[in-house]
């Protein structure tokens, strides 16, 4: 199995590929990362799940440090845009934001969701444990047998450094952004 977040796999002198050493604001609070496409309407989906305290959007993944939007829509950074989800696991489980995750985009198709093209766009399920590394494994195997022939194209890695989008994206479409804004 892959390093655990918080876990430096080996010495690097970038911090684009460490792991994502964040905390949530409470002890007994966790984090996750979710790439499902454009990060606007994944994060509004996690918004309304009762036990999620707070979320933000950014990019994560990729190989340099401290990108934004312009570059890592040029696709010569590896990062994705994903959603970073603080939520309560006693109010609600991991296996509840895995469900979300899957009903909110199509993982069979390869950096790309609906006309949003571009390996930013992929799809991406990034743990912070083992726990998660294991739901996360599990309801792919089980979303894939569900799919039958389509072939799922999720990774699951650890997560690796958050770097927060900038303040526009941050709740976009619960402040009233137009979704095709940008398409």
């Amino acid at each position: 199995m892959a390093a655990k977040a918080g876990e430096n796999s080996g010495a690097t002198n970038n911090p684009a590929l460490d792991p994502d050493l964040d905390r949530p604001d409470h002890p007994d609070h966790e984090l996750a990362q979710f790439g499902a496409g454009c990060f606007w309407g994944v994060e509004l989906a996690f918004q309304r799940v009762t036990g999620v305290v707070k979320t933000e959007v950014g990019y994560s993944q990729g190989h340099v440090p401290d990108p934004n939007y312009k570059l890592v829509c040029t696709g010569s950074t590896n990062h994705v845009e994903v959603v970073r989800v603080q939520f309560d696991p006693a109010v609600c489980p991991y296996t509840n934001l895995l469900s979300l995750f899957w009903s909110r985009h199509d993982p069979t198709t390869l950096n790309r969701q609906g006309g949003d093209v571009g390996t930013q766009y992929r799809s991406g399920i990034y743990y912070y444990n083992d726990l998660q590394a294991r739901l996360g494994q599990e309801s792919l195997e089980a979303k894939q047998k569900e799919l039958k022939d389509k072939k799922i194209m999720t990774e699951i890695l650890p997560a690796k450094r958050f770097y927060k989008a900038e303040e526009y994206h941050q709740q976009y479409l619960e402040k009233g952004g137009d979704l095709n804004r940008y398409n």
